[in-house]
């Protein structure tokens, strides 16, 4: 499996994928919204997009579909339930089908709401491990519920399904908020001395050259992953004075992602 990370360079710091059989030459294209460079890049490696996947329906990851499939032709994946909100769907995935590209890439999907309630990650099979996510984890963050997605639902992808994963399993988001993720696991958790040392670096950092981390690092930066810290408890009581003493995870969560709402 080649994956090709596109920085957009956009108001909305997205990131495109492509993802390549090295065998074949056959590519597949995640939320290609800048289709100039995802075509153009196709074409640099010798690549055939013969698919698009939308991970879900929100315009800034569907915006290049049309430019895409009109240049190669491609068939467009998607959520099963996500007809009514993408056009043109050809293939409706729900969680466990795979997605082959080319002869040496399988892609499990992974049914993972929250973010909207109609979203799919990717998981790659074989030696790499890596996940395609979407909106649903941000490097350090997690993503907002604001436009038809439910936080408990969110809560429940990430406890049941994200947190389940391999350590080694690299992270591939739709967006790059990672600098300002670690702000707010800082400002959560302020004695957190792998976002502490990880931050001047984030800010500084190529996006054309964007660190990959993993589902390890994650568990280590991420605030949402970080349920039981007696800090980010303590901080969080600061805010909901009526916070029980020893609070589950799923209203720790929910409470992050009401502060981070506003943060």
């Amino acid at each position: 499996m080649i994956v090709e990370q596109i920085w957009t360079n956009n108001s909305g710091r997205n990131f495109n994928y492509l993802i390549a059989c090295g065998e074949t030459g056959e590519a597949l294209a995640v939320d290609p919204l800048d289709y100039e460079k995802c075509l153009a890049a196709a074409k640099a490696k010798g690549w055939t997009i013969t698919q698009v996947l939308n991970t879900h329906h929100h315009r800034d990851h569907t915006g290049g579909n049309d430019q895409v499939i009109g240049a190669t032709h491609a068939k467009l994946l998607a959520h099963a339930n996500a007809g009514g909100q993408i056009e043109g769907i050809d293939r409706g995935l729900k969680a466990g089908d795979v997605i082959k590209v080319g002869r040496s890439v399988e892609l499990e999907c992974l049914d993972t709401p929250g973010h909207t309630m109609s979203h799919i990650c990717v998981l790659s099979r074989g030696d790499t491990r890596a996940l395609f996510c979407g909106d649903t984890l941000f490097n350090a963050g997690a993503g907002n519920c604001h436009n038809g997605g439910h936080p408990h639902e969110l809560y429940n992808t990430f406890a049941a399904q994200l947190a389940k994963l391999s350590d080694d399993t690299l992270v591939y988001p739709g967006h790059d908020y990672i600098a300002n993720n670690l702000r707010f696991t800082l400002d959560r958790e302020p004695d957190n001395s792998h976002a502490k040392a990880m931050l001047p670096d984030m800010e500084r950092q190529d996006t054309n050259r964007a660190m990959v981390t993993t589902l390890g690092m994650e568990k280590d930066i991420n605030t949402f992953f970080r349920l039981t810290s007696p800090s980010v408890i303590k901080r969080l009581r600061e805010a909901f004075p009526d916070l029980p003493e020893q609070p589950d995870q799923k209203t720790v969560f929910l409470k992050l992602r009401e502060l981070r709402n506003k943060w």
